[in-house]
């Protein structure tokens, strides 16, 4: 079974304590549909196991077939720069039919970030690189698509739905 490559670390985007039982690392797109849909099953997880569980986003965009997947990405860490990375990842999926530039913009602007930083990081592509380690990373685990789900390290290959998920989770508690 393929193992996360890189470990968790201070460079993620982790959202819960670093001390849950549970770590769920996530590979996504932002443009991608099945995304959407697992965006909404972790939230609940999240919303239902609290401090008990840990999640980490990394980007993989597929940028063959999403024509947006890199700009969102780089605009999710431009954010996050500014101390406002889960509020931009919730909006990149809320908004997920409206990934152009001049949206990115619009969403920075209502996240009150600095709009100017913002648009001349993107226009400079400031966070490609960053983006770039989180695919090769997802590259080495083993990533064949998104979502891609590890818990605990280890890569998830049942079903993507929440009971699913759940019931792994749960089991990689009791371990």
């Amino acid at each position: 079974m393929p193992e996360l490559t890189p470990p968790v670390s201070e460079q993620d985007h982790r959202e819960g304590p670093d001390s849950a039982p549970v770590t769920l690392v996530e590979y996504g797109d932002f443009e991608c549909p099945y995304c959407a849909q697992a965006h909404e099953i972790v939230k609940e997880l999240h919303k239902q196991l609290g401090d008990r569980l840990r999640i980490v986003f990394r980007n993989f965009p597929l940028v063959d077939i999403h024509p947006y997947a890199q700009l969102a990405a780089e605009a999710a860490e431009a954010a996050g720069a500014q101390g406002q990375y889960w509020e931009m990842h919730d909006t990149l999926y809320d908004h997920q039919e409206d990934l152009n530039a001049a949206s990115l913009t619009q969403y920075a602007e209502d996240l009150s970030l600095d709009v100017e930083r913002f648009t001349r990081e993107l226009s400079e592509h400031t966070y490609a690189t960053r983006v770039r380690d989180d695919f090769d990373g997802g590259l080495a685990s083993g990533v064949p698509g998104t979502p891609t789900f590890f818990i605990n390290g280890l890569h998830h290959k049942g079903p993507l739905d929440f009971e699913t998920l759940l019931k792994a989770i749960l089991r990689a508690e009791r371990k």
